[in-house]
């Protein structure tokens, strides 16, 4: 038996294509009872006793030992929690500390906005003279210069899978005495990473898209292990004290990444994302990046045949791409919802941007030909016309 895809492992609706892993990850069938488990076993029968006999106090690292395999990171060096704007907000503010003679943080227009609101706000709670500077991203690697403080980049675009060359970006902020910070929210889970052969000193990332983790699942952070003594917490919270229940007035941080714990873990939540965890046992990294390419390749070359209307908005050259394909077209809303109520599931971004994600653990080159054949039926019908199509939720 093939090792991908593992449909089986996932509980999807059925004939349902589900293209939309790059914004929210699938059921993983396993969650189901082992969420009950932990509800109605640790929580309604352990009650306080679940965090020592069910090990909930050390969720929070056993959880991120797990994540760490799967972006290059070693055992210790990425731990859970909070949301990934909290862990943004953590891994910038520690940085800006590291470099106290330096005012700018530079980041990319291709960033999630979310990252960038981040910024502003730690710019304007400072208020030090500090700068975000913003470029396109071709333009990053020149504009590293000894200004910087702080590189902070999203590895992959999240509207048109545009993929940075972490190696080469974190090489160039070193050699310029930048810190370097990756967000590998489109990238855990979906390309082979390797955090420790880049040297990079923070990577953060969500874990609701390719680690299927559920909406709302804990964040995490990584820190170079040589340099997590340099790293202060700007949230001083109690889980990340050298000794939570000694009850110190004062604040001592922990000595590793336990750090850059803040509150309460989320038990439940983190609890389904352990168990999600385990669809990816057995995978290979680097057969899943070729199962990717593959499928984003055909993707593509069906696009264009089928639906010449629609502009590829991503590299063509799978190296310089993520797991997902994006299209440009002027009624990319209403297609996409069109689309949606034929059971293919994709997603948009303003202003025109219809996207695709390419998860090989679930989607395979069937699943690709026909999402393509109800695409080309959706377009060449103009059935996005309808306006059933046109009215616009909270969330596109």
């Amino acid at each position: 038996m093939p090792n991908l895809p593992r449909k089986h492992l996932f509980d999807l609706p059925e004939g349902m294509i589900y293209l939309d892993g790059n914004s929210l990850g699938p059921l993983p069938r396993a969650v189901q009872g082992e969420l009950a488990s932990v509800v109605a076993d640790q929580w309604g029968g352990h009650l306080i006793k679940g965090w020592n006999l069910d090990g909930w106090m050390d969720q929070p690292r056993r959880v991120g030992n797990r994540i760490a395999g799967l972006i290059g990171a070693p055992d210790g060096s990425v731990v859970m929690g909070d949301t990934l704007s909290i862990k943004v907000y953590q891994a910038l503010s520690a940085a800006v500390q590291m470099r106290p003679d330096r005012r700018v943080i530079l980041s990319d227009s291709g960033n999630f906005p979310s990252d960038l609101y981040i910024a502003q706000g730690l710019v304007q709670h400072l208020d030090r003279g500090h700068e975000l500077r913003i470029v396109a991203p071709e333009d990053v690697a020149d504009a590293i210069t000894d200004e910087v403080a702080a590189v902070m980049i999203t590895q992959v675009d999240y509207r048109t899978g545009r993929m940075h060359d972490m190696a080469d970006i974190t090489a160039r902020a070193q050699a310029a005495g930048a810190v370097m910070i990756w967000d590998l929210a489109h990238s855990a889970g979906a390309v082979p990473v390797d955090l420790a052969g880049s040297g990079c000193e923070f990577a953060v990332g969500c874990t609701y898209k390719y680690l299927n983790g559920g909406p709302g699942s804990p964040a995490f952070i990584y820190i170079r292990p040589d340099i997590v003594d340099q790293a202060q917490p700007a949230l001083a919270g109690w889980m990340g004290h050298d000794a939570p229940f000694a009850f110190e007035q004062g604040y001592r941080p922990a000595p590793d990444i336990e750090r850059m714990r803040v509150g309460t873990p989320p038990v439940l939540q983190m609890s389904v994302l352990e168990t999600a965890l385990s669809v990816w046992d057995g995978v290979d990294m680097a057969e899943l990046r070729a199962a990717s390419v593959a499928l984003c390749d055909q993707f593509i070359a069906e696009v264009e045949t089928a639906c010449p209307q629609l502009e590829l908005a991503s590299p063509r050259d799978a190296a310089q791409r993520g797991s997902q394909v994006s299209f440009r077209f002027a009624h990319g809303y209403a297609a996409m919802q069109a689309l949606i109520a034929r059971d293919v599931i994709g997603d948009f971004r303003a202003p025109d941007v219809m996207r695709f994600g390419f998860t090989p653990l679930y989607v395979d080159a069937a699943d690709v030909t026909r999402a393509v054949q109800i695409l080309a039926e959706v377009i060449q019908t103009r059935a996005y016309e309808d306006p059933a199509y046109q009215a616009r939720g909270r969330v596109t």
